[in-house]
């Protein structure tokens, strides 16, 4: 029995299953323990009874122990679950708002773009009002017949403020009208040109009236000179001599109160001006040299009465020249190279 004993206590100390095999195999061998076989059986049966129970006593000390750590476990699990569905939760609300903010965003940027091409065009048209607003004081200025402000305004228009709306429509339309409303101030200068030209050739026999009567006071007082000084009787009217000595009463034909005569050559200053302005100075001095010649050839009358007895006829013809080139003389003093001195000569 004491081998059996020891056998049970090498099988269940052994540490695999193979070792309390091996114990058993001389055990079954041997034949004065064949008897004992059913002892050793129920040997093992009674180890394995209280092995059980042994596990048994284990498992009910530590019943509760289990059980509550299983329900922690499960409520640890239901919290997770919970968790897990407010993570979802959350997400969903984040993926909302950000899906929400992109759209705020977006509507942003297209608010922006739009008012930045509202900004854009509201400029645009600003500057083609200005445009519009300075081509309208052009002609403003023309009926007003300020021409030559007109002509300035129009360059201004031309080189600076049509350049800054060059991208428009607007601004090619503008600019092929700059040639068209040169030339109306042009015509309109010359017009005006004309007006004087007229006024100049009818106030010529009375400005040559007035300088023949001037003439003839000038003649009074040097044949007086000559009466009391005889130094004077050597020195002919228009000498040196007698303009220093007639410089007391001096005088103008072209600008006198006491005569009611008034030649201003301001239309003719401005119109020089302007052609020059626009490149035309040779084209308007030929045409203001040609002018000037049929005006002088209509103080030639086609017949003159030299019988009749107080001269009228011939005495107008000779006031007349005179007058023309009296103004003449003016014209070519107050200009630079516009009237040559042989066209003046030749009238």
């Amino acid at each position: 029995m004491p081998n059996k004993t020891n056998a049970l206590r090498q099988i269940t100390q052994s540490s695999s299953d193979s070792d309390y095999i091996d114990q058993l195999v001389p055990v079954m061998k041997d034949v004065r323990y064949s008897d004992r076989a059913g002892y050793l059986i129920q040997a093992l049966n009674q180890l394995s009874a209280e092995r059980e129970a042994d596990i048994e006593k284990m498992c009910n000390n530590n019943h509760q122990e289990f059980v509550s750590s299983v329900n922690s476990l499960l409520r640890v699990r239901e919290g997770t679950v919970r968790l897990t569905t407010e993570i979802l939760q959350l997400n969903q609300s984040i993926q909302a708002s950000t899906e929400k903010l992109a759209e705020q965003k977006k509507s942003l940027v297209d608010s922006r773009g739009v008012r930045q091409n509202i900004d854009e065009t509201s400029e645009a048209l600003n500057a083609c009002l200005d445009v519009l607003r300075l081509a309208n004081q052009v002609h403003d200025l023309l009926i007003k017949k300020n021409h030559y402000a007109a002509l300035r305004a129009l360059d201004e228009l031309q080189n600076v403020h049509l350049k800054e709306i060059s991208r428009y429509k607007i601004a090619e339309t503008i600019e092929k009208s700059v040639p068209a409303t040169q030339r109306l101030i042009a015509e309109a200068v010359m017009t005006d040109l004309n007006t004087w030209l007229y006024r100049i050739r009818e106030a010529s026999q009375y400005l040559g009236e007035v300088a023949f009567y001037h003439t003839d006071m000038r003649r009074t007082r040097h044949e007086e000179r000559m009466k009391e000084d005889e130094h004077f009787l050597k020195f002919k009217l228009n000498s040196a001599m007698e303009l220093v000595a007639d410089e007391t009463d001096e005088f103008d034909i072209l600008n006198n109160d006491e005569t009611e005569t008034q030649v201003y050559f301001s239309p003719l200053f401005e119109c020089m001006h302007i052609h020059e302005t626009l490149g035309r100075s040779d084209h308007f001095r030929a045409e203001y040299a040609a002018t000037r010649r049929r005006q002088k050839e209509l103080l030639i009358p086609s017949s003159l009465n030299l019988l009749d007895d107080d001269g009228s006829d011939l005495s107008s013809l000779l006031e007349s020249i005179a007058g023309f080139a009296i103004v003449e003389k003016a014209t070519m003093k107050k200009t630079e190279n516009f009237r040559a001195a042989i066209d003046v000569g030749n009238h």
